[in-house]
């Protein structure tokens, strides 16, 4: 049976969905970039407050921004934005539910305006954003790039948006035309302090296009910072088959997850919010940087250690990882030795309980997050989740052995592009090509993937960084075996 809104009352015979009306919904809140996080994080946080009764108001709008979301864009036109996720727990117990709290789907190729006008209209009060650390624009060094194509075409065509920051400046710039309070742009993306980079960058474009309007949405406009968690690995024709076979149910793109959830947000917003508050996982604070902090410099960087060691060993997914001894025992050390020491303290958290649950969900033999995934983007990553801490523990005098060790391994993973049995590497990065010119020069020049600024920025520039650096690429050079490497912790 395929799913769909006439087929959903038949298809609730066997599967759990929604109770409530749909057609009673307002979008109050339009979402740019909905892939499987977001649909797996904030969209299911948004059900079970429709479910729960009231805040009508705040079902969403999907956006699609790019061509690439045609895909996303055709099967919700096929199946009246459902979709269903299947949530996996580490016991093997399986929760399926259908999601109805997005009530429309736009792609932006097909009708800029019309996008324009559904984040410009009165009943938008918030605009959310998923659209991955790519998407924000950012140079090496934090700053907006002015320079891009589509940014310069921006600026001089205003009315012919292309990126996030000529969609939000032409719709806020209908909002204070007419007088109207604005929306709150929410970002919800993995960046620390992810409103402030948002509000930096918007105001960045909006200072070269429209000063006037720059002056207006640095005085009205909110950008709370939040921090968002929950592994959501790619969805495989795996999930579609078990809804097939268990449901008689046809999705053309279910999103599994795993059980836990976590949203903390910063309570500012410009023109109200929902009670988010009220679903377990999700709590609002006066400040979120130490729990964005912790989970970016714990779990982001710690899936990035297991990833490009598992991708040098062969291992497919983080599950698998998990069950290698010394993968374990790196991770762990890692964490205890460079990360934690650095945290800042955060209120309501046992660190040690906090990087045991870890442990814990990475193990989860029901999700099975490939390996492929963790490394993709990592020349937008690790800028982010890795080299902070080095960073930190330089100034500090704290431990760098491991991190430098991992960008070693990322410079050998860069080049080669192979692992240890001789198989090809699935590399998915915008900067590959980039990275795999740096690094095959490493033999001949040990600091060559770190002339890549774009990635590293000044690191290259600081001599205890270089010394160690140079000392464990060679070594790895010498012994490219993940296994043998690993010894040494």
């Amino acid at each position: 049976m395929q799913l769909n809104q006439k087929n959903l009352p038949a298809v609730g015979r066997s599967i759990k969905v929604p109770a409530y009306d749909r057609n009673e919904i307002k979008a109050g809140i339009v979402h740019v970039g909905v892939g499987g996080f977001h649909r797996a994080h904030q969209a299911v946080v948004v059900q079970q407050l429709l479910a729960a009764g009231g805040h009508k108001e705040w079902g969403i709008c999907g956006i699609g921004l790019r061509e690439g979301d045609r895909r996303i864009a055709d099967i919700f036109a096929r199946q009246d934005c459902l979709y269903t996720l299947i949530t996996r727990y580490p016991t093997g117990e399986v929760d399926s539910e259908v999601m109805q709290q997005m009530t429309d789907f736009l792609l932006a190729p097909d009708d800029k305006q019309a996008v324009v006008d559904r984040m410009a209209n009165p009943e938008t009060k918030i605009v959310s954003l998923t659209i991955t650390e790519g998407g924000y624009n950012l140079t090496a060094d934090g700053e907006f790039d002015l320079g891009h194509p589509d940014i310069q075409h921006e600026l001089k065509h205003p009315n012919d948006p292309k990126t996030i920051y000529g969609y939000l400046s032409a719709a806020l710039r209908k909002r204070k035309d007419k007088q109207q309070t604005p929306f709150t742009v929410m970002s919800c993306d993995n960046i620390q302090h992810n409103g402030d980079v948002t509000r930096k960058m918007l105001l960045s474009f909006l200072s070269a296009q429209d000063e006037g309007l720059a002056a207006w949405v640095g005085e009205e406009v909110a950008f709370p910072n939040s921090m968002v968690d929950r592994i959501t690995p790619v969805t495989t024709g795996a999930e579609m088959e078990y809804l097939k076979d268990q449901f008689d149910l046809e999705d053309e793109w279910p999103v599994t997850c795993e059980p836990f959830l976590q949203w903390i947000i910063e309570d500012n917003f410009s023109n109200g919010r929902p009670d988010f508050d009220k679903v377990d996982g999700v709590q609002f604070v006066q400040d979120v940087t130490p729990y964005e902090k912790m989970k970016i410099r714990l779990l982001n960087a710690g899936h990035s250690v297991l990833g490009i060691c598992g991708a040098l060993m062969g291992i497919q997914t983080i599950n698998a990882c998990m069950e290698n001894e010394q993968l374990r025992t790196v991770l762990r050390k890692f964490w205890d030795e460079e990360a934690t020491p650095i945290l800042d303290k955060v209120e309501g958290i046992d660190l040690e309980a906090y990087k045991d649950s870890l442990q814990v969900r990475f193990s989860n033999p029901n999700i099975r997050d490939k390996v492929s995934r963790i490394c993709s983007a990592s020349s937008a990553k690790l800028p982010k989740f890795l080299l902070p801490t080095i960073e930190e523990n330089l100034s500090k005098g704290g431990s760098i052995d491991m991190a430098t060790w991992l960008i070693a391994a990322w410079c050998y993973y860069s080049d080669k592009q192979i692992d240890q049995n001789g198989q090809s590497l699935e590399i998915i990065d915008a900067m590959q090509d980039q990275l795999n010119r740096a690094a095959q020069n490493t033999t001949a020049d040990a600091l060559s993937f770190l002339r890549v600024r774009e990635v590293f920025g000044s690191l290259i520039d600081n001599e205890n960084f270089t010394s160690l650096y140079a000392t464990t690429v060679r070594r790895f050079y010498e012994e490219p075996v993940i296994s043998v490497q690993l010894q040494r912790w």
